[in-house]
């Protein structure tokens, strides 16, 4: 098995990233979400495993996957303790897969997004490197001093957000809006939108998480 998963979730997907990304990956571990499944289908890409209730799938493309029989699929009856995209990722920990590329995990119901943010808790607890990933955003969990640079970033933009709890200590360094010793409160906005003054902008604190963010207007090409 792939050391390196790529989710196709049922959000929003960007086909060109969906493919870029995929080309980029020897061999992924493809695990296919519900609607996300029919993005697979529909360019002939054999998933891994699928996964979800399947209320948004076509019902023959369910069926096609049962007849070949050489793809797992794992069906959960739609009232259930987790959301879809919640299962595949549970299902990446439990695979031993190192890496994590969660795609179609953003837009139309922010309460799904919001879930599939809160998700990332589950690989960055396994030690598991996780990213939400679409046109516009990066998305991901950072537990301990990170380094970004200018030349590497997603965008010139990158916002950083508790996770439900207190961050103390919490420094930002090479930014246009820099922090010293701040405590960070779950209901704090004032690290949204920053903004490189620096090449490298260094963000630390002694423990916990929080969600970072790299963001951009509209997508670079």
């Amino acid at each position: 098995m792939s050391k390196i998963a790529v989710i196709i979730s049922g959000g929003v997907l960007d086909e060109s990233l969906t493919l870029a990304e995929l080309g980029k990956i020897d061999e992924p571990c493809i695990i296919g979400v519900d609607k996300g499944v029919e993005f697979l289908y529909r360019h002939e890409i054999l998933p891994s495993y699928i996964v979800g209730d399947f209320d948004s799938l076509p019902k023959e493309i369910v069926l096609y996957y049962k007849n070949r029989g050489d793809v797992p699929i794992r069906a959960y009856n739609p009232v259930k303790d987790a959301s879809d995209t919640e299962i595949a990722v549970r299902l990446g920990v439990t695979l031993g897969c190192e890496r994590m590329i969660i795609l179609g995990a953003t837009g139309g119901r922010v309460d799904h997004l919001w879930a599939n943010v809160q998700s990332l808790m589950i690989p960055f607890k396994a030690g598991v490197e996780a990213v939400i990933l679409d046109p516009q955003n990066r998305i991901y969990l950072i537990g301990e001093e990170t380094h970004l640079f200018r030349d590497e970033a997603f965008g010139p933009y990158f916002s950083v957000f508790p996770l439900g709890e207190i961050i103390r200590g919490f420094n930002i360094r090479g930014a246009k809006y820099p922090l010293r010793n701040h405590t960070l409160m779950p209901c704090d906005s004032l690290c949204v939108s920053n903004e490189f003054e620096e090449d490298e902008v260094v963000i630390e604190f002694s423990s916990g998480a929080v969600i970072l963010m790299e963001t951009r207007d509209r997508e670079i090409i």
